[in-house]
């Protein structure tokens, strides 16, 4: 059964229709500058396909939290809810079917791009069982696939970015259909926007964003201008699920109304004394309350003060120092939490924040909760345990100079390194791309074989292949190698062959 969905009508009157089983398979990028009507495009497309479909709309300006009250949506407020919590709720609303509106609103920039990443991240790592079909509507996609690096961190939008291309390069295998919205398509990130099939053009002034809407529409250069010319809620469509030619519309009406409305041109009072004087008068006293977090605490940073909180409303009693085995004892059964940790399917694959959460509230249940070490501390933990390391190798002498020429690579790719050392110092064999991948956190291949040519080119080790495609490395100046190993093999495979006192340090 084809689902024909009512956008608008032409010039003529006539009305336009868009297929949504095809949108589902071909997904859509919306752009025009500020004030075009994008909202009011998305809104209307919401509301004529909320009974057929599931829907989920990242809203970092709260425009479409109305959609709750007309057509059930649920509310998320992404300021109340962990990076760690997001994930979860976003696998939650696949596996039961419910159409959400994530709130990013109160959010900086950076808060934005990682719940919004962690939000996607749920949705795309659903199992495959609730993989329905849903459309996935991101307002301002540029916040959140940025062309080129901000003001953000570089692991924000190495978050933010990588989500919105699984949304929109491998989503549509799992029911997923991105449908983005721009006010810029330079701003865009372009592997992100080259892959819809299906486009609404409308109004923007900028030669760079006129000529390459033109091009996405098949239009001569020379059309382009046509783009300046654009009302309000006017828009050129093109796309197997809209029209086969460029096609001009006017988007509908809408029966819900953004919570954030345009101000409109009102008289202003007449301007008195007491008015001057209320404006200029002393201003209030300063509370005395603490200054206001750039964004609400998390579910760690709430355990934290509540720990805080409680240390200083009861003294607390003198520690005694422990002793040598105690500490022993005590680091050990940190390392078996972390091994726990990363034991997870996925763990290798999740950012350090929400691991982080997860093994400190681990220890806190194994009544380790003094002996948490803190966010950097964790990260070098993090790194040897992902390279098969536990503590007690770090204190190696032999390793000292492991650690020195680990220490000049960026922190991501040190635990790689680490492990190709270990293999080299034991004499097992190379570790395989899989295997590289996973300890750098990543699912690709190629990019394991490019982290193993930028630690070569940087003089640490020295990769050769023998006549039959086996890897051995070396590790320069400390003669350390590796016996030859298959780069293609398996991580299932390579396990079997590694001894069992490697696993875990």
């Amino acid at each position: 059964m084809t689902v024909a969905i009512e956008m608008g009508s032409t010039t003529a009157g006539a009305p336009v229709t868009m297929d949504l089983e095809e949108l589902l398979a071909t997904r859509l990028l919306v752009q025009g500058n500020s004030g075009s009507g994008k909202s009011h495009l998305l809104r209307r497309l919401l509301e004529q396909s909320a009974p057929w479909v599931q829907q989920t709309i990242i809203d970092p300006e709260g425009d479409f939290v109305s959609l709750a009250d007309r057509f059930g949506h649920l509310v998320i407020d992404a300021e109340e809810h962990t990076e760690r919590g997001l994930q979860v709720a976003g696998e939650r609303a696949r596996i039961h079917r419910v159409s959400t509106v994530l709130n990013l609103e109160g959010l900086d920039a950076e808060n934005q791009m990682r719940r919004a990443a962690a939000f996607l991240g749920g949705l795309f790592d659903a199992p495959r069982d609730h993989w329905y079909p849903m459309l996935v509507v991101v307002d301002e996609a540029q916040l959140f696939a940025p062309a080129v690096a901000g003001e953000v961190s570089d692991e924000a939008r190495k978050l933010s970015l990588s989500a919105m291309t699984n949304l929109m390069c491998r989503g549509r295998k799992r029911g997923l259909a991105g449908i983005i919205a721009t006010q810029r398509l330079a701003k865009l990130a372009k592997n992100v926007a080259a892959e819809a099939s299906n486009f609404l053009m409308g109004r923007t002034f900028l030669d760079i964003d006129m000529a390459r809407a033109a091009d996405l529409l098949g239009m001569e250069r020379r059309q382009a201008e046509a783009f300046r010319d654009l009302e309000r809620g006017q828009f050129m469509a093109l796309g197997p699920a809209l029209s086969r030619r460029p096609l001009g519309l006017r988007i509908g009406p809408t029966d819900t109304q953004p919570r954030n409305a345009t101000p409109r041109l009102m008289p202003l009072p007449e301007s008195t004394a007491d008015t001057h004087a209320m404006i200029l008068a002393a201003p209030p006293p300063e509370p005395s309350r603490p200054q206001r977090r750039a964004s609400s605490p998390d579910l760690l940073g709430q355990l934290m003060a509540a720990k805080s909180a409680a240390l200083e409303i009861r003294p607390e009693p003198e520690e005694q120092p422990l002793t040598a085995e105690e500490l022993a004892k005590q680091r050990e059964r940190v390392d078996l939490i972390l091994r726990a940790v990363m034991a997870e399917p996925e763990a290798g694959f999740r950012v350090v924040g929400v691991l982080y959460q997860e093994f400190v509230v681990r220890c806190r249940i194994g009544g380790l909760g003094s002996a948490v070490p803190d966010l950097n501390e964790f990260r070098h933990m993090l790194t040897r345990a992902r390279a098969g390391l536990g503590s007690d190798i770090a204190e190696d002498d032999s390793w000292q100079d492991v650690s020195v020429r680990a220490s000049i690579l960026p922190e991501d790719m040190q635990g790689v390194f680490m492990m190709i050392a270990r293999a080299a110092k034991e004499g097992w064999p190379c570790p395989s791309d899989a295997t590289i991948a996973r300890a750098y956190g990543s699912h690709s291949l190629r990019r394991a074989r490019r982290l193993l040519s930028y630690i070569e080119e940087q003089g640490l080790i020295v990769c050769q292949l023998d006549g039959i495609g086996r890897r051995t490395v070396t590790l320069v100046e400390l003669a350390w190698a590796t016996a030859p190993g298959d780069p293609n093999a398996g991580e299932a495979a390579e396990q079997d062959c590694t001894p069992a006192s490697a696993v875990g340090g």
